[in-house]
């Protein structure tokens, strides 16, 4: 099974992005992923797992059943998925997203004081993080 999953992660906006500051994606009829995964991930920070927020985003987009998500989810990530590093939370909207030492996912906005410190490699509770950027919006 494959894993999106990132520890001790700090994924920086990336390194083209015109975000100077962040910005909450635009509210639409239809939900778009980024506007779905910033409400996941803000409404409950250190709660959920990138795979959590990606197959859940996923699954609700597909209007997929509750009773059924468990057995969709192994196939799901039975092959690889695209990871957080991709969303465009980091390469549009100008939000850093932290993995604590469990997995779990919170967003932290470019500017901020916390995506200073975590952008330094330090994590709010002093540990250490490995810091690296969502991926660019276009090819070099």
């Amino acid at each position: 099974m494959h894993s999106t999953d990132y520890v001790n992660t700090f994924i920086m906006v990336a390194a083209d992005s015109a975000a100077a500051s962040a910005s909450v994606p635009p509210q639409r009829a239809t939900p778009s992923v980024a506007e779905r995964t910033f409400r996941m991930i803000a409404e409950a920070p250190y709660r959920y797992t990138s795979d959590d927020v990606i197959f859940t985003v996923w699954a609700d987009r597909q209007d997929l059943p509750e009773a059924s998500r468990a057995a969709a989810r192994e196939t799901f990530f039975a092959k690889g998925q695209p990871c957080l590093r991709s969303s465009d939370l980091g390469k549009r909207y100008g939000w850093g997203i932290h993995c604590d030492a469990h997995g779990r996912v919170a967003l932290a906005a470019v500017g901020s004081a916390e995506y200073d410190q975590l952008a330094a490699g330090r994590a709010p509770d002093g540990t250490a993080v490995t810091v690296t950027r969502a991926m660019r919006s276009s090819r070099r």
